[in-house]
């Protein structure tokens, strides 16, 4: 019987660089450098008044990148972001572990919206024509972000003008989102969805399994050509192999 070695991830104190958690190509360096180099925001800084004296606060920079990087990541509320900043690494990296409360995020969204929500597009805007948006980024309930901004490379203005619109009304979607689940009594449990995550997968590689049993001359056709190509048919329900007859090596 083959033996492997034990892969331990149990948790332990690492020596951590946070700068190199942020990988070049990624959706959360681009979002970094954007945030520190590239966009405006001296208009934060009216709105504090701690020049002389009282606490430092929060850079609205770290503030920013936390919560656009939730939001790419499905996180939409300040308890779950505030978890994050404690238990995540890019969301340790993004924030230079400096953790903050729940209330400072809930505060910082609630009275920054309209700001928020222009800095957010151009963030977005850039990162979609660089090809940084997964499909699977942004999954937030009433949100929809627009197609690929990268068609509009060589458009018109009024091409430009139009997805940014767009864009900062999704962003406007997200941070209305966020709002409403800070207003709740009580956020859903992390470790509920969890569970529901994990059972939707067991459910897809199920029916993977039973779709295999059921085609096993398509298959052992495929294996002895080297490759497979599956095509789903008009009548495939999205998710499910349940109707759907063709696959062709």
């Amino acid at each position: 019987m083959a033996r492997y070695k034990h892969i331990d991830t149990s948790p332990r104190f690492l020596a951590v660089d946070l700068q190199r958690q942020l990988i070049p190509g990624t959706f959360e360096h681009a979002l970094c450098h954007l945030i520190d180099h590239e966009i405006d925001l001296s208009g934060f800084d009216s709105r504090y008044r701690n020049d002389l004296s009282g606490a430092t606060a929060y850079p609205p920079a770290m503030l920013l990148k936390i919560v656009l990087f939730a939001y790419s990541r499905g996180i939409v509320s300040s308890r779950a972001i505030e978890r994050a900043c404690r238990e995540q690494v890019t969301f340790i990296a993004l924030s230079g572990d400096s953790a903050p409360h729940y209330t400072t995020i809930a505060a910082f969204i609630s009275g920054l919206g309209d700001e928020i929500a222009r800095i957010f597009s151009h963030v977005l805007f850039i990162c979609d024509r660089q090809g940084l948006l997964g499909r699977e980024m942004f999954a937030i309930d009433g949100v929809k972000l627009p197609s690929n901004a990268a068609k509009a490379r060589s458009g018109t203005r009024a091409d430009f003008e139009r997805q940014a619109s767009k864009l900062e009304a999704a962003a406007q979607a997200m941070l209305a989102r966020h709002r409403e689940n800070d207003a709740l009594p009580s956020e859903a449990d992390l470790a509920t969805k969890e569970v529901k995550r994990i059972e939707r997968l067991q459910q897809e590689a199920a029916q993977m399994r039973q779709w295999l049993k059921a085609n096993p001359e398509d298959r052992n056709q495929s294996n002895q050509r080297g490759q497979v190509r599956i095509e789903f048919c008009d009548l495939c329900v999205p998710g499910s192999f349940d109707y759907c007859k063709s696959i062709r090596p």
